[in-house]
């Protein structure tokens, strides 16, 4: 079936509208009216080609929310009519220890929601920009959120696992102290994960002026990063930091933030290299210094059921389909609080 979509030809072209095929339903897949589509960092480093590999006509999106329109003949978890998401996976090769696990996300065989290599046309995958999606019932995720909220659900397919994952892995509760350096996409779904988990949360940021924006997101504490005495003042005291910041950093000076058998995961993914830290940070202390990405199927549907249960969703601004490349244009400024959110019925135009 044809589709209205958004996307782009060249990286160096806008994203515009234009017509996808989108496979028939088969017997295990389900067909998703989308109603919203988050509007993710990585979309703008994929279609502008400043990751490789990208493929056109590239159609972003992986934050993706609706409804389902149809299912096939074997599909028994889903129903016309149920609210379902899609995140950054639609398909794996469902027989590896990752994806037995429930790790599918850390599957060599891992395929994206765009730009992922698929049978259907035009041989990749294309993402939530668009009317509808067609996905295997094994990536559709249950949405248990009020309907009203839905725009606001979508960011958490992206930004609410990526957060959600790490603090999870690494026990962040009651008694812990946990700090999440950014306020920003990522960052403050961070903080308010973090927060309803239980944990002590200090949000670190480089602008005194998000100071207030913090504490309304759930945070106890917060530290100006570029003022030395705010930072020594928590010299060996977290159990946890989990890092969003998409640029090169020091990592020596949340290092030495951690209590002997810390941790700091990063999230963030910068197009450079940070700076080396140093191997004594460490050593002195048994630090641990580690990377997480996205989570599995499984974990996914654990964190929006735990958002449900908290009434946890992202902070958003809607955007129609002919607002997106001036919504690319902000998000490389850091002048959205905290995701765009596309209005997918404003595709038709």
């Amino acid at each position: 079936m044809l589709v209205k979509a958004y996307g782009a030809y060249a990286a160096d072209k806008p994203l515009e509208s234009l017509e996808i095929r989108r496979r028939a339903t088969g017997a295990h897949d389900v067909q998703i009216d989308i109603a919203y589509c988050g509007i993710c960092h990585s979309d703008l480093h994929q279609v502008r080609s400043e990751w490789e590999g990208t493929q056109y006509p590239c159609v972003p999106g992986h934050e993706i929310v609706g409804r389902v329109a149809a299912v096939g003949d074997h599909v028994q978890g889903f129903k016309p009519g149920d609210l379902v998401g899609v995140g950054c996976i639609v398909d794996s090769c469902k027989h590896c220890a990752e994806c037995a696990d429930g790790f599918e996300n850390y599957c060599d065989g891992m395929v994206g929601t765009y730009n992922g290599a698929t049978a259907d046309e035009p041989g990749w995958t294309l993402g939530g920009y668009t009317q509808k999606i067609v996905v295997h019932e094994r990536y559709v995720l249950r949405v248990s959120h009020p309907a009203e909220q839905l725009a606001a659900v979508a960011p958490l397919l992206c930004a609410g696992i990526t957060t959600y994952s790490p603090l999870r892995h690494w026990n962040a509760g009651p008694g812990k102290k946990v700090g999440v350096v950014g306020i920003g996409g990522l960052g403050h779904m961070g903080i308010k994960l973090a927060h309803a988990m239980g944990a002590h949360v200090v949000a670190f940021t480089t602008s005194e002026s998000k100071r207030d924006a913090a504490r309304e997101l759930g945070a106890d504490d917060v530290v100006v990063s570029r003022n030395p005495d705010e930072m020594a003042a928590h010299l060996q005291s977290f159990d946890f930091i989990l890092d969003t910041v998409a640029a090169p950093h020091d990592l020596d000076a949340f290092l030495a933030l951690l209590k002997r058998d810390g941790a700091m995961t990063l999230v963030g993914a910068p197009a450079t290299p940070h700076p080396s830290p140093n191997v004594f940070n460490f050593i002195m202390k048994r630090r641990s210094l580690a990377g997480s990405m996205i989570g599995g199927i499984p974990e996914t549907q654990e964190m929006l059921d735990f958002c449900a249960r908290h009434g946890i969703v992202a902070d958003i601004e809607m955007v129609r389909a002919d607002e997106i490349n001036a919504a690319y244009e902000r998000m490389l400024k850091g002048d959205v609080k905290y995701r765009f959110v596309i209005d997918n019925a404003t595709l038709a135009g």
